[in-house]
């Protein structure tokens, strides 16, 4: 009955205490690295689509923006000692082109041409203790691929249009270093419609350069959210949300709450809309919503952390926002 709910479940793992298989990092035993001149290190291109994304958005059509998504972490057997996932593992594969294409990066399609770069994720257990220390090196494994699949996105296929990227979880801490080492004070900032770095805390001092957008019109900026059930905290308050923006993804603006009836879609497992279904608010780090009016709506009742709709929930709001940001990005840079 689970499977029929309105999203994809990621990990409700994060307040768990469980053992995993594990064997010491080594370079040595890295899955083959992917290679970005080839389509098949690819998950979406605008020439390479799937019948599961087409279900949403239908086929792709030439947009004058691109957008760069970074998928969240769906490797997580525990019983894989491996530390970062093999691209060519047609489980993992599935699992990145029908669960985060499908029901997370499909939000950005009206706005722009999508580009998804299969990236060898770190595992889960990067982020639990005792295996943090050695996650470290899986985790700049898993950014050297994101970097070097961007380099090849603006080498071969950006052309000089401006720029979306889009992330959730660890695709948002890899996306953070995407930030800080391309358009941080460089020239390719002027290129940069917004960043969406979801699922993960990103403070107010995160960049030098490029502030939170507070308005649902603006851009050049970056806009962050984690989604908890109202009223309730995560575990981890403090060392992981506390202190860290959060953006409205329905008013788009600094109010600090939002009505169900502006609210535009969450997207279903179904694949339908579900408009006028929350409300939030926002806290100190943390968007707090209310339990979506939406099917099998009581199997959701017993979720607290909602860390695995964090786009789903606003999936429409996202869409039509990506649009604006888009389209003003464009109306106020004509040559």
């Amino acid at each position: 009955m689970k499977k029929a709910t309105l999203f994809f479940l990621l990990v409700l793992v994060s307040s768990c205490k469980m053992n995993y298989k594990t064997v010491e990092f080594s370079q040595k035993d890295l899955p083959p690295a992917p290679d970005y001149s080839k389509k098949e290190s690819w998950a979406v291109l605008p020439t390479l689509w799937n019948k599961s994304l087409e279900g949403v958005v239908g086929i792709p059509e030439k947009k004058p923006a691109d957008v760069f998504y970074v998928y969240p972490t769906l490797f997580s057997n525990k019983k894989n000692r491996c530390w970062n996932a093999n691209i060519f593992d047609q489980e993992i594969r599935r699992d990145v082109i029908e669960k985060a294409v499908t029901y997370q990066a499909s939000a950005w399609v009206k706005a722009a041409n999508l580009y998804v770069p299969f990236y060898r994720q770190a595992h889960y257990r990067i982020f639990l203790e005792p295996y943090a220390i050695q996650g470290r090196e899986a985790g700049n494994v898993a950014y050297k691929d994101v970097k070097n699949a961007f380099l090849h996105f603006l080498k071969k296929y950006n052309d000089s249009r401006p720029i979306i990227i889009a992330s959730h979880s660890q695709g948002t801490l890899h996306a953070k270093r995407i930030i800080k080492e391309f358009f941080d004070g460089k020239p390719l900032q002027k290129k940069l419609i917004a960043a969406y770095l979801i699922g993960a805390r990103v403070t107010p001092k995160e960049f030098k350069n490029i502030n939170e957008l507070n308005s649902p019109e603006s851009f050049g900026g970056f806009i962050s959210w984690n989604t908890y059930k109202i009223n309730h905290l995560p575990p981890k308050y403090n060392e992981w949300y506390k202190g860290g923006v959060v953006s409205n993804p329905i008013t788009w603006d600094q109010n600090l709450e939002s009505s169900i009836n502006s609210h535009l879609g969450v997207l279903g497992k179904n694949k339908k809309i579900y408009p006028k279904s929350l409300y939030t608010k926002e806290i100190d780090g943390i968007l707090w919503s209310s339990l979506p009016k939406v099917k099998n709506r009581f199997l959701l009742s017993f979720i607290k952390d909602y860390h695995f709709a964090d786009i789903n929930l606003f999936w429409k709001d996202i869409e039509e926002n990506a649009v604006l940001r888009t389209q003003n990005w464009l109306v106020n840079n004509q040559k």
